[in-house]
């Protein structure tokens, strides 16, 4: 039923019929409501908001295969929808049908000290998990910035400031239960660190963006809180020498936890916006994890040597925790910072990632692209892993011209051997690219596809086109 031609009327039956039915076992918790329909048709993109049909706010994974057995009687998409702060349409309802609000399903259902792992609810945010680690000396080390939930976090593959150390969401999702199109409830991966049994469907689903099925529970690996930290700022004459100190201190092995890096715009705006007084030049930001003090200032010191051989412009040193704070919410704040540039102003923020041998090349190249146009656009990146973000501010009148410089800069990383993205994830915004960078495996992704949901119900539209 979900891939046939109905007439508006047909449709509007369905509506009714299935709204019915879903109240049956979910009373208010469904809704046809605009307001409702309205806050779900949308993340933080530029995209063109699409509404949903009916919202509903599942509180068990029995609940959510309940609304997935009404959606194949109907025929209606579903589209999961967590925190609402993806980047490229994700969450964006483009055929209508059921919006899937995860965030009453925000318990945490398990944490093993021992094991140093924890299952939770998908719809738990970072923050919520962050807190119910206290006092455990675990951490959850996936860090995209928002405080996005969990679930959305593994439907994107997030990553963030700490991937570099701690891996992204691939690395840290251990198992799954996930609702298949049809309503069947399946689970994946153990609580076992390595396993050798069969295909392995939990790295499947994640990154799946909804597309192949609903996860309802995660299980993911925990990290024990660093005995000390050390976090630094250093200023360079150039890009390249920037990027080489962090090539070097890869290649050394000194496993920093974090290094982030802001071009010149994105410093000064960061300056305006959170009050700091950074030199206005390509920065890095540094994070060193230790089991002491004195082994986060040996490897603190080696960096500082080497960012001196390649135009460092000093080592400032944040050694109170209140200070690390105020950097590291600055640097989570760049989204902000960039959009007081222009008051007022549409963002498109976009991603790609490189390989970092080529990152100090991609960065000036887009650089230079930027300067030649009429809109004012920061640069801010992880680049310990080779990603990074452009955020360009906007008026109405620009957005082509923006999207043709998207569209530059995803052909400049694919040319350097990198992705059209490394965190923001698919969705609809960047569709487009990935036959230039997958090639004929994007047909395996669509057999993929109509494997899990043939009728094409789960997150229509998003990743590959099946119809």
């Amino acid at each position: 039923m979900g891939t046939e031609i109905r007439t508006a009327a047909g449709y509007q039956s369905a509506l009714e019929l299935a709204l019915e039915e879903l109240r049956a076992f979910l009373g208010s918790r469904a809704t046809a409501g605009e307001a409702a329909r309205h806050h779900h048709s949308h993340g933080e993109s530029t995209h063109p908001p699409a509404l949903p049909d009916l919202v509903c706010f599942p509180q068990t994974t029995s609940e959510v295969s309940q609304i997935m057995q009404v959606s194949a009687r109907h025929g209606l998409p579903v589209v999961p929808f967590g925190a609402g702060t993806s980047l490229e349409g994700h969450v964006n309802a483009l055929r209508g049908g059921i919006s899937l609000d995860m965030r009453q399903m925000n318990r945490v259902l398990r944490v093993s000290v021992e094991d140093m792992d924890a299952t939770v609810e998908a719809g738990i945010s970072r923050l919520q998990l962050a807190k119910a680690l206290e006092n455990t000396g675990l951490m959850f080390s996936v860090d995209p910035g928002a405080d996005a939930t969990i679930g959305g976090m593994a439907s994107t593959r997030a990553s963030g400031t700490m991937a570099v150390r701690y891996g992204t969401m691939r690395e840290n999702v251990l198992g799954l239960t996930v609702v298949l199109a049809d309503g069947r409830i399946i689970h994946t991966g153990t609580r076992a660190r390595k396993s050798s049994a069969g295909y392995d469907l939990t790295r499947l689903f994640v990154g799946a963006e909804g597309t192949l099925g609903v996860m309802t529970e995660l299980t993911v690996r925990l990290h024990p809180l660093p005995e000390a930290v050390g976090v630094a700022v250093s200023a360079f004459a150039s890009v390249e020498g920037a990027v080489r100190t962090v090539i070097e201190a890869i290649q050394l092995g000194l496993s920093p936890a974090r290094i982030e890096f802001m071009d010149e715009a994105q410093v000064d705006a960061v300056n305006r916006y959170s009050r700091l007084e950074l030199a206005v030049k390509p920065t890095l930001l540094f994070e060193f994890h230790g089991i002491s003090e004195a082994s986060v200032e040996e490897t603190a010191r080696l960096a500082e040597q080497l960012a001196a051989e390649h135009g460092g412009l000093g080592f400032n040193w944040e050694t109170t925790p209140a200070g690390r704070e105020r950097l590291w919410k600055a640097r989570h704040d760049v989204y902000y910072a960039s959009r007081a540039l222009l008051p007022g102003s549409e963002t498109l923020t976009t991603d790609v990632c490189v390989p970092i041998s080529r990152m100090a090349e991609c960065i000036v190249a887009t650089r230079a692209d930027l300067d030649a146009l009429s809109f004012p656009a920061t640069i801010v990146g992880h680049v310990g892993d080779g990603n990074f973000h452009v955020l360009c501010m906007l008026a109405p009148e620009q957005a082509a011209e923006a999207a043709s410089f998207a569209a530059r800069l995803v052909e400049r990383a694919l040319a350097m051997g990198g992705t059209c993205t490394g965190e923001h994830g698919v969705g609809y915004g960047k569709k487009k690219y990935l036959k230039s960078e997958h090639g004929e495996a994007l047909e395996v992704m669509r057999m993929l596809k109509l494997a899990l949901d043939p009728e094409n119900r789960m997150n229509p539209g998003k990743i590959v086109d099946v119809d």
